[in-house]
């Protein structure tokens, strides 16, 4: 693979460093050096953000392509489309379903992360199961005749990729939570707080349990009430737990959404895109999950008046933090450092530090996709 050299006019470090040129050998991060080159096609960028690739923990999917439903071609659909978003990574997020369709959910996935090598699309890295082990009453748009209950066995009964992460989303108060989140933590998956009314007390537990992140902030969760601190406060107080949050403006107010991050700091907020199969098609009906969902200005809503995911992609969440005032190194660190680390793939991804993945992004100055490189291939 030949070597690449990008020089943009304003490269942001996690160090907070700025350099002037990144070179690209054999798919990984070479230099990071101040010599006057610009893109190896002799092209001038002028005002170009290079940002590490963004990494999606949270999507169901885009571009008329359903998770739970997709075979692996359909999932290339997908990465495609992510990789033209700035996605270099992501998780394939499963919605509750029935064990033979989740068979047919992770055969897929797994010949995907088999067909998607030396491709130029958004690398699936793992798969996401949320909510399997929910709180019916914080069911959200999931379907609560698929949820499950810890006895013992149910964690080695899910179907596991051959390789990857696995991370779910889960209430620690269902029956036997607790247990489930040590037998998790056991088997290294990499388990986030959603879906749930847990108590202050059940949350501590969870915590020493292994738990330390929550799922899309302040959604399918107990608020914050002055005599309540609810999941949310909880998750605000605890310094040493992460969450991610879904920035499209209506998941979330974007002035709670800039208080919940100023407030937990950027270093511990992810972005997520909760991207579900209309993303991409516009307004209108769609069957997903098995009923109606409507789209409307942008706002999903299901049969029973829920929200049920959303249409953004995670350059739209970049571009309302960059709104909002959050810096380009903040960003980078919502979009990509974060969630490796979260995924436990911070020494490969997720920030542009040599021998790391040439996962890249690059942005003009109205903070436009000018292109991603992934694994050191321009998409």
């Amino acid at each position: 693979m030949k070597t690449i050299v990008l020089k943009p006019t304003d490269l942001k470090m996690d160090e907070g460093l700025l350099k002037s040129t990144l070179v690209i050998d054999k798919g990984k991060i070479a230099g990071l050096s101040l010599n006057d080159i610009y893109l190896a096609d002799g092209a001038k960028r002028p005002s170009i953000t290079l940002l590490p690739g963004f990494i999606d923990i949270h999507t169901h999917g885009a571009v008329g392509v359903d998770v739970n439903n997709a075979d692996a071609d359909d999932l290339l659909k997908v990465a495609a489309f992510l990789a033209d978003n700035g996605v270099t990574a992501w998780l394939p997020t499963l919605v509750p379903d029935s064990d033979d369709n989740y068979r047919r959910a992770i055969d897929a996935i797994d010949l995907l992360m088999e067909l998607q090598k030396e491709r130029p699309v958004a690398q699936a890295v793992g798969v996401h199961y949320e909510g399997v082990f929910a709180n019916e009453h914080m069911c959200g748009a999931l379907r609560p005749r698929y949820f499950k209950r810890f006895t013992g066995r149910e964690v080695d009964d899910l179907p596991q990729l051959q390789s990857g992460v696995h991370m779910t989303t889960l209430a620690p108060e269902v029956e036997g939570g607790i247990e489930l989140v040590k037998e998790l933590t056991k088997q290294r998956w990499v388990v986030s707080i959603g879906h749930t009314r847990a108590d202050v007390e059940t949350l501590e537990k969870a915590f020493t349990a292994g738990a330390r992140h929550i799922t899309h902030f302040f959604n399918a969760m107990t608020g914050i009430h002055h005599r309540d601190i609810g999941v949310a406060g909880w998750g605000l107080s605890r310094t040493d737990v992460t969450f991610d949050i879904v920035a499209d403006g209506i998941h979330v107010d974007p002035k709670m959404i800039e208080l919940a991050c100023r407030i937990k700091k950027p270093a511990g907020v992810s972005l997520i895109s909760d991207s579900i199969a209309p993303t991409s098609l516009g307004d209108g009906d769609y069957e997903v999950w098995g009923e109606n969902i409507s789209v409307v200005d942008g706002r999903t809503r299901n049969e029973g008046g829920s929200i049920a995911g959303s249409v953004i992609t995670m350059h739209d969440a970049v571009k309302r933090m960059l709104a909002l005032g959050f810096s380009s190194d903040d960003v980078a660190l919502m979009a990509s450092s974060n969630p490796a680390k979260l995924l436990g793939l911070e020494g490969e991804r997720g920030s542009l530090d040599v021998g790391k993945r040439g996962d890249v992004v690059m942005m003009d100055a109205d903070h436009n996709i000018i292109s991603t490189m992934i694994g050191g291939v321009l998409v």
